[in-house]
């Protein structure tokens, strides 16, 4: 097994410690009870987000740091199978959403109530998702599988890091949108073209771009963001 190189974990918990000094600081007077910092981390995928975010964990979990920290990871979030079904049944000329991954394929209510009870400090069951489920289709495992943090007799969580490819984007304006699919297509027409957004029609892309949209809420939790890809820089 070839060993993993860790180049980035030094740099990440500086910064992370930096913030929650600062999290700390804003919270002072305001009430007796200091909510979680709230850390985001996005990467291509293959980037080692999973890795990184697990092993900040783990560094701020144990001594010198002592602080208790959990992880969620985006997809831990997408919509049950049938409510995923669904979307695509609706929506069948648009090859965007007939699987899992982009916009629209998560269950907002769902993470914002995870977010909100890990706000206050509740006791939570943090979800998780089997990829492989439905012929790799997926689907959220069993309840009962769930890990529990902030349980009776525990310290309180005081740092979450959701990691995503998509963790922390923002829509883009209509004509932004339009101007960058345009010459996409362009690009495409050429010959010379590898990406995907030319390949596909304005509609669809509109599509996800306004259901992104309403990933703000989410994002708004997030004191801090930081791309996996360039936490090495």
């Amino acid at each position: 097994m070839s060993k993993i190189e860790d180049d980035k974990s030094d740099h990440c918990i500086a910064f992370i410690l930096e913030r929650l000094q600062i999290h700390q600081q804003r919270w002072k007077n305001e009430s007796l009870w200091t909510p979680p910092l709230f850390v985001g981390v996005n990467g291509c995928q293959g980037s080692g987000k999973t890795t990184l975010v697990l092993l900040l964990a783990l560094i701020l979990s144990r001594p010198p740091h002592r602080l208790p920290t959990t992880v969620l990871s985006i997809d831990d979030f997408y919509l049950p199978h049938e409510l995923q079904a669904r979307l695509a049944a609706s929506n069948p000329d648009n090859p965007l959403v007939q699987h899992r991954g982009q916009p629209s394929t998560h269950d907002l209510t769902f993470a914002l109530s995870i977010f909100a009870s890990l706000r206050d400090g509740k006791e939570i069951q943090i979800p998780s998702y089997d990829k492989s489920a439905f012929g790799g289709q997926g689907e959220r495992t069993s309840q009962n599988e769930w890990k529990v943090v902030n349980g009776l007799g525990e310290e309180r969580i005081r740092i979450v890091i959701l990691e995503g490819w998509c963790v922390g984007f923002r829509a883009l304006e209509a004509q932004e949108l339009r101007k960058k699919w345009e010459e996409a297509v362009i690009q495409r027409k050429s010959g010379k073209y590898q990406e995907r957004l030319g390949w596909n029609r304005f509609q669809d892309v509109e599509f996800v771009n306004e259901a992104l949209r309403e990933y703000d809420a989410l994002t708004e939790y997030g004191s801090t963001f930081n791309p996996a890809y360039k936490a090495s820089d």
